[in-house]
């Protein structure tokens, strides 16, 4: 199993933090469009690493076209010979349309066109192929020389799509090279919902499994004491009841039969309850979402609990010391 790192967006420390995850035996240092741009830290990252993949988790995709995409997917994989994965996300409507000023529609058809035009655009600049792209909702039809790369050594990046919901998640297994599965997923969601629908778009592109890789970087409680557990504990529920509220993401709750909760968690969100909203994330809820393990049994937990299916997760285990998250890391990464 593979495990990635994320880093920060202070620039000024990114060298110094790619270089420890490095080292560390991390297979990607990751960045997410949250506060800041989601490339530039992979950039510099990339800069002061030789192994590690750089990779977005997740860059908006609905923020921006697939040309500006793939231009920037095309250096960053180039300056980082090869090392960079696109990670995308839809996001929801309100900050599309409020937030990035954006059209939104079909969100599950409109991402198969977008990756779909950006492999075009690819196909153009790396193999020559020419560029006569028309869809319903992006239409790319001119590239001149001017405009065309030349650095092409090490040709496109792979893409991965985060997905929560069964088209997205179809969507994904059809034109992305991965997928980046929400941690706000109950292991029954997974087997019973996700890993269907990605098998029916692996049916449609003719696709094997082999052929894609499943990104979960799931809740995780752990510590080394019972108070590092009880603060990881709060804090893993606080951020389900942030996911829970989004009403998109009711069919996650439905699948453990407390979808009731959704529609109490979105009230509170929007009175800015935050804090309370924890409170409706009992003991057994949160056991449906995150891996809950003392540090030394910590890596055989994740792995009982998904090993199966996943071949890449996330190292979040704040309040361990480094060297108990090297072993964990290690333990990991020989499965």
């Amino acid at each position: 199993m593979k495990v990635d790192g994320g880093i920060t967006t202070d620039l000024s420390k990114v060298p110094e933090q790619a270089k420890a995850l490095e080292e560390a035996g991390m297979s990607a240092v990751m960045s997410a469009e949250t506060a800041h741009d989601p490339f530039f830290p992979l950039l510099v990252a990339s800069q002061h690493t030789e192994r590690v993949q750089v990779m977005t988790s997740i860059a908006v995709a609905f923020a921006r076209t697939p040309m500006i995409l793939a231009n920037i997917g095309h250096d960053l994989n180039h300056y980082s010979n090869g090392r960079f994965i696109l990670g995308l996300g839809s996001q929801i409507k309100p900050h599309i349309t409020k937030r990035f000023s954006m059209p939104w529609s079909s969100p599950a058809a409109r991402m198969r066109e977008f990756i779909l035009s950006m492999r075009a655009i690819w196909a153009n600049w790396h193999e020559q192929e020419p560029l006569q792209f028309t869809g319903k909702f992006y239409t790319h039809t001119l590239m001149t020389p001017f405009f065309t790369p030349t650095d092409n050594e090490y040709g496109a990046p792979k893409v991965f799509l985060a997905a929560v919901g069964p088209k997205m998640t179809e969507v994904a297994g059809e034109v992305a090279d991965g997928i980046i599965i929400h941690p706000f997923t109950t292991m029954k969601y997974l087997r019973e919902t996700t890993m269907p629908a990605l098998e029916r778009g692996w049916a449609k592109a003719g696709k094997q499994r082999d052929d894609f890789e499943i990104s979960y970087p799931g809740f995780v409680v752990t510590g080394e004491t019972e108070e590092d557990m009880a603060k990881s504990a709060a804090a893993a529920k606080k951020q389900i009841a942030f996911y829970g509220s989004t009403p998109a993401y009711k069919i996650v709750l439905d699948s453990i039969g407390v979808g009731d909760i959704q529609s109490e968690l979105n009230a509170m969100s929007k009175q800015g309850r935050w804090d309370e909203m924890a409170t409706l994330i009992t003991d057994d809820i949160m056991k449906e979402f995150a891996v809950i393990a003392e540090a030394d049994n910590l890596a055989n937990s994740i792995i009982d609990r998904y090993g199966d299916l996943v071949d890449r997760t996330s190292a979040a285990y704040g309040g361990i010391p480094e060297a108990r998250q090297a072993e964990i890391i290690s333990k990991l990464t020989a499965v």
